[in-house]
C-alpha cells in the first residue's frame, strides 16, 4: 500500500488508543497483583479476597452496557473525562489505604508485612467504596473506546482501526503485568502498594490527553435508553438456547479467570517468591496472538459450534498441566521450579484454546439475535464473564483455603518447613500435599462444560444462522 492509499485516522482515533494503553496497562498491573494486594497488605482471607476480586471483575463485565447508554448523552469525551478522573481517584485511593491504617496503628507493610489487628478490624472494608469507584470508571472506558474507534472510521479503514485497537489492548495488557515482578523484587510486598501508584498516573495521565487533544463527535442524546437496555438485557434471559450456551461457556472462563484469582497465590506459595506470576500471566495473550489467525484460518470452513468445541476440549488439558506441577516433584525444568514450568505450559493450552472459543462465540451469538438488534444483543454477549467472575474468583478461594492456604496460618514448624522445601530440603507441610487438588477441580468443571456444549450441538444442531426470535 502506498502512502496516499494508507488508511487516515482523526486525533481522537489516535487519542482513544494512546488512552486505552494507557488505561490497560493500568488496570492489569493492578488486577493480576489483586488478590495478593487484598490479602499480603489489607489482611483479607483467601475467600475474602477471591469475593472481592471477583465482584470487581464482574462489575467491569456487566456495567459497560449501561455506562455505554449515560456515555451517549453525556458525549464522549466527558465520558472519558469522568472515567479517567474516576479511574485515577480510586488508584490514588488503593495506594493510599495501606498508608492510611498503617498511621493509624493497623498494619504495616514492606518487604515482610506484619499485620498489627488489620484482619480483626472493619477498616479493611473501606476498600470497598475505592474499589466501586474504579469499577464505575473502568465500565466507562469500555464502552466509550470502542464507540470512537467505530465512528472514527469508515467502511474502508474500520478493520485496519480495530486490529490498531486491539494492538494497544495487548500492549497495555503485556507492560501492566510485565512490571509487577520488578516492583516485588524491589521492594517486596510494598511494591503491591507502589503499584497503584502507578496506575493512577497512567489514568491521570490518559485524563491530560483526552483533555487536550480528544476532539472527536460528542453525540449527546445517541443511543439507546436506560430503559431501552435494560428490556433488551430481559430478553436476552427471556431465550432459553442462549442463556444455556451462556452458562455453558461460563465454564471456560471461570478456568481461564484462574490466571487471576487462583495462579499468582499457587505459584508463589508452592514455588517461592522467586516465581513471577505476572509474566507467567503474559503467555496467555501472546499464544492467543501467535495462534488465532492461524486457528480462525484453519476452522473456517467448520461451524462456530464446532470450534468453540474444539476449544472447550482442550481447557481440561491446560487444568491438568497446572496440577502436574506438584506431581512432576524433582530439579527444575529449564531453570523453573516444576509447579512454574507446568504452570506456563497450562497456561500456553488455555491460550491456544481462547483462540478457538472467544472469535467464534461472538460470532455464534449475533446471529442469534432478532434481525436489527444484533448490536444490542452483542451488549451483552459478556455475560458468561460476568457470571465467571463472580463464581471462579469466590470458588478459588475456597479451594486456595483448603488445599493451598497462606503460610503465615501455618504454624511456626509448618512455616520452616516450607521455607526448607523451597529450598530444596524435604517436603513441603502436609497443608500443600494436595494442592494440585484445585486444578482438578477445574479440570472437572472445564470437561463438564466442554460435553455440555457437544450435547447442545446434537440438541439445537450447528445452526449458526438460526435467529433467538424463532422457535426453539
Amino acid at each position: 500500500m502506498t502512502d496516499s492509499a494508507k488508511p487516515k485516522f482523526s486525533s481522537a482515533f489516535w487519542t482513544a488508543n494512546a488512552v486505552e494503553l494507557l488505561e490497560r496497562a493500568a488496570w492489569y498491573g493492578v488486577f493480576v497483583a489483586i488478590t495478593l494486594y487484598l490479602s499480603r497488605i489489607l489482611g483479607f482471607s483467601d475467600i475474602e479476597a477471591a469475593t472481592l476480586s471477583g465482584v470487581f471483575s464482574a462489575g467491569l463485565y456487566l456495567l459497560p452496557t449501561f455506562s455505554g447508554a449515560l456515555a451517549d448523552k453525556l458525549g464522549f469525551r466527558n465520558s472519558l473525562l469522568l472515567a479517567f478522573a474516576l479511574l485515577t481517584i480510586g488508584y490514588t485511593g488503593m495506594w493510599l489505604l495501606p498508608t492510611l491504617l498503617s498511621s493509624a496503628g493497623l498494619v504495616t507493610y514492606g518487604r515482610e508485612v506484619v499485620f498489627t489487628g488489620l484482619e480483626a478490624s472493619g477498616y479493611k472494608w473501606l476498600f470497598i467504596p475505592v474499589m466501586l469507584v474504579v469499577m464505575v470508571g473502568g465500565s466507562f472506558i469500555k464502552s466509550v473506546i470502542t464507540g470512537t474507534v467505530a465512528r472514527e472510521t469508515t467502511v474502508e479503514t474500520r478493520a485496519r482501526g480495530y486490529s490498531i485497537f486491539y494492538a494497544m489492548v495487548n500492549i497495555g495488557a503485556f507492560g501492566g503485568k510485565t512490571l509487577v515482578k520488578p516492583l516485588r523484587e524491589s521492594m517486596g510486598n510494598e511494591g503491591l502498594v507502589v503499584l497503584n501508584l502507578f496506575a493512577a498516573g497512567m489514568t491521570a495521565l490518559a485524563f491530560v490527553l483526552v483533555y487536550t487533544l480528544y476532539k472527536g463527535n460528542r453525540g449527546e442524546g445517541e443511543g439507546k435508553s436506560l430503559d431501552e437496555i435494560w428490556q433488551a438485557l430481559l430478553a436476552v434471559l427471556s431465550r432459553g438456547r442462549l442463556v444455556l450456551l451462556i452458562v455453558i461457556i461460563t465454564g471456560f472462563w471461570m478456568v481461564q479467570h484462574q490466571l487471576y484469582a487462583t495462579m499468582p497465590k499457587y505459584v508463589l506459595r508452592m514455588a517461592g517468591e522467586g516465581a513471577s506470576p505476572s509474566w507467567y500471566a503474559n503467555v496467555n495473550p501472546a499464544v492467543v496472538v501467535l495462534t488465532v489467525g492461524a486457528v480462525t484460518s484453519m476452522m473456517r470452513r467448520t461451524s462456530a459450534l464446532t470450534s468453540m468445541t474444539v476449544g472447550m476440549f482442550i481447557m481440561p488439558v491446560s487444568a491438568f498441566c497446572m496440577a502436574a506441577g506438584n506431581l512432576v516433584g524433582g530439579s527444575e525444568i529449564l531453570g523453573l521450579h516444576p509447579v512454574a514450568f507446568m504452570m506456563i505450559i497450562g497456561i500456553a493450552f488455555q491460550g491456544f484454546a481462547e483462540s478457538f472459543i472467544s472469535p467464534r462465540f461472538l460470532q455464534y451469538f449475533s446471529v442469534q439475535a432478532p434481525k436489527g438488534e444484533e448490536g444490542l444483543y452483542l451488549g451483552f454477549s459478556h455475560l458468561h464473564s460476568f457470571l465467571s467472575s463472580l463464581l471462579g474468583f469466590i470458588t478459588s478461594g475456597f479451594l486456595l483455603e483448603a488445599y493451598c492456604p497462606n503460610p503465615r496460618t501455618l504454624s511456626a514448624a509448618e512455616q520452616a518447613q516450607r521455607v526448607a522445601a523451597l529450598e530444596g530440603n524435604g517436603p513441603m507441610p502436609e497443608a500443600y500435599a494436595h494442592a494440585h487438588y484445585i486444578w482438578y477441580v477445574f479440570v472437572g468443571i472445564a470437561l463438564v462444560s466442554a460435553i455440555a456444549l457437544v450435547v447442545y450441538g446434537k440438541v439445537y444442531g450447528h445452526g449458526d444462522a438460526k435467529p433467538a426470535d424463532e422457535p426453539s
